[in-house]
Parts: structure tokens; sequence; C-alpha cells
């Protein structure tokens, strides 16, 4: 399978906020000369609503952030809590298993011992696209393992409650690998955000020029408080890297504890 991108995906977080800061502080210098070379034009027209409309622009861009920041740390609490849920659930299909006639019983508990490393998330994408892909064969294969249970024994409470957290299990990975690959702020979303915080740095340097006042101080600290805005919001929403990550604390102990496959 394909691991779909966004436009900024291959850059470093890190990496985003230095061009933005620069981007930013040039815009804001461009926007100030501006303003300058157009009072010197006309010094006697006033700088008229040009300060209401800083303000306003300003107030658009905070509440851009606050929508923005509010999908991407949806989107990180859900695949935080699908991890939780995914290793649950392997856990009780693992333990379930052991009430299972031999050979099924520890066919299924080796499959699930080599399930589990495949759903620890790598960093590599042609790495991921495999685990993703055989975590679906795996899966495939449990289901062969339930669909000969249920011809070759009765239909008992103890396979019912197997095959439950089986279902489980399936749409589990379904959800997690929804939720990790496709279920993100949408890419206009963000070029937007960044796009407008840039244009308001040469709003508000032109306001600056108008008026011939800049604070260097001033706009070096709205340029890093909207940088480190929009970093957190990439970083958010990134499932694979960055410096925000979620944790795969619970799957790890959870190979730690079943092991890996016997031969």
């Amino acid at each position: 399978m394909t691991i779909p991108q966004q436009l900024l995906d291959p850059v470093p977080v890190l990496i985003v906020f230095i061009v933005f800061a620069i981007v930013a502080l040039a815009t804001y210098e461009i926007g100030f000369r501006v303003g300058r070379w157009w009072q010197k034009r006309t010094p006697d027209e006033s700088e008229g609503p040009t300060g209401v409309l800083v303000g306003s622009i300003l107030a658009l861009l905070a509440f851009l952030l606050a929508i923005t920041m509010g999908m991407a740390s949806d989107r990180f609490d859900t695949r935080r809590g699908v991890v939780l849920a995914e290793a649950n659930t392997i856990n009780t299909t693992f333990l379930r298993a052991g009430y299972l006639p031999e050979p099924y019983g520890e066919e299924i508990r080796n499959l699930l011992r080599e399930y589990v490393p495949l759903r620890i998330v790598s960093s590599n994408p042609t790495d991921l696209a495999a685990d993703i892909a055989r975590s679906g064969e795996i899966l495939d294969e449990l289901w062969v393992q339930a669909e000969k249970l249920v011809a070759e024994t009765p239909n008992t409470d103890i396979l019912a409650l197997f095959i439950d957290s089986l279902n489980e299990l399936i749409e589990l990975h379904t959800t997690r690998v929804t939720a990790g690959l496709y279920a993100r702020v949408p890419e206009t979303v963000v070029l937007m955000l960044v796009i407008g915080a840039v244009l308001t740095m040469g709003v508000v340097g032109y306001s600056a020029g108008l008026t011939n006042r800049r604070s260097v101080l001033s706009a070096a600290i709205l340029v890093i408080a909207l940088g480190a805005t929009i970093l957190l919001v990439i970083d958010l929403d990134r499932p694979r890297d960055g410096f925000l990550q979620v944790s795969q604390q619970p799957l790890i102990n959870l190979h730690e504890r079943i092991g890996d496959p016997q031969p």
C-alpha cells in the first residue's frame, strides 16, 4: 500500500519553524519598508483604519490557530486511545486463545505474537506499509482459523467470546490505520494557517512603517509565538515523526510479555 503524505511531511518540524521565522521576519521588514515609503509619499495622510485592520487580522489568525489546534489535538488523542485499545484487545484475544483446542490455540497465539511487533509504529514509510500489509494478512489467517474452529467444534460460549474479541481486533486494525494515515488536519488548512501568519506579519510591519516606529523585539516575539504554535499543530498532526509522538509502550509491554513466535 502507498502511505499518503502531505506537502510538509518530508520537512522536519524544526526546519519548518526556522524557515517560517525567517520568512515571517523578512515579510515584516518588507511591510515596514513599504509602509514607511507610503508614509513619506503621502505625509499628510493619516494612518486611518490600519490599526483596526491589524487587530482584526490578528484576532482572525488567533481564531484559526485555536480551531486548527483543536483539530490536531483531537486526532492525537484518538491515535493514543486506539493504541491502548488495540493492546488490550490483542491481550484479551491471546488469553482467550488458551481455551481453544489444539493445535488451533497455539497457532493463533503464534500469529498474535507475530502481529504485535507489526503494530508498533515505524517512522520509515516503506517499513510501515509492509507492516500494515502483513498485519492484514495475519488477521486473514486468524479468521481462517476461526472458521475452521466453528466448523470442527461445537458452538460454545468460549468460542463465541474468542470470535467476539477477534472481530474487535479486526475493527481496531482498520480504525488505527484510518486514524494514523488519513484522519489528519486537512493540508489546505495547515497551508492557509502558515500563509496567513506570514501575511499577518507583513501587515503588522506595514502598520509600523506608517508610524515609523519599529520594535524588532516585539516582532521577534510575535514570530516566535506564531511559529511555536504552528510547529505544535504540525507536530501533533504527524503520526510517525516529530517531537510529540503517541506512546507505543502498551504494545511494547505486551510484546515483552507474550514473547516472539515459537518455532
